[in-house]
């Protein structure tokens, strides 16, 4: 079956806000006495907001009711929500707009498949609101990835079966949810050196529109 569309992962892909992350956890962190370093953020990587927190409280020592770790995520994406006040179309990643231009072109769809509850924000502040033919995001969804839960929502907005659908990924996680999704994946970042991607490059910015669709 022919790939007749593209599902792609927000963060790490279409922009970055890893940064914006990072000072949020980490400032999180600090308050609860946590050390948390660019190393330990390595592991958040395409997990959840949830799995994130108990990535990190992982290093204390002290325990953490359900009701805690409510309001310790509500005080990161609040930390997190505010930073991205700076986020405009600037942040979004080379070769980006080129090849969504061209995959509109050729009549390939297009969507984001993404963990984030923040993905609608996002795509508004960096002016892609109404670029993408679906999108399915942390909202949408009950369980983040690893699991394909998004990737096949994402597809079934678009009317397509996933042997049908490449998926551009730069965490692992993603591309175990690719995987398991029945998808074809497309690496780039991290994910280019993991050998769950068909096809991979270090960044969009140079591939080729026939290179994603032969992945």
């Amino acid at each position: 079956m022919s790939v007749s569309a593209i599902i792609f992962d927000l963060d790490g892909v279409i922009v970055t806000t890893d940064e914006f992350h990072f000072r949020a956890w980490k400032h999180l962190a600090d308050e609860e006495g946590i050390l948390f370093g660019r190393a330990d953020n390595e592991a958040l990587r395409g997990v959840s907001r949830a799995e994130s927190l108990e990535i990190i409280l992982s290093k204390s020592s002290k325990g953490y009711s359900e009701a805690e770790k409510a309001a310790m995520m509500a005080r990161k994406n609040d930390y997190y929500r505010k930073s991205l006040g700076y986020l405009s179309s600037n942040d979004i990643l080379p070769g980006v707009p080129r090849i969504l231009r061209e995959l509109k072109e050729r009549g390939i769809a297009v969507a984001i498949g993404s963990s984030s509850k923040n993905t609608p924000l996002i795509l508004e502040k960096i002016g892609y609101a109404g670029a993408f033919d679906a999108v399915a995001a942390g909202n949408d969804i009950k369980r983040s990835k690893p699991d394909p839960e998004v990737f096949l929502i994402a597809a079934r907005r678009l009317g397509k079966a996933p042997a049908e659908c490449v998926v551009v990924e730069d965490a692992e996680a993603g591309l175990l949810a690719t995987r398991d999704a029945g998808m074809r994946a497309f690496g780039v970042g991290g994910a280019a050196r993991s050998p769950l991607a068909h096809a991979a490059a270090a960044a969009l910015d140079g591939v080729s529109v026939d290179t994603l669709l032969g992945a």
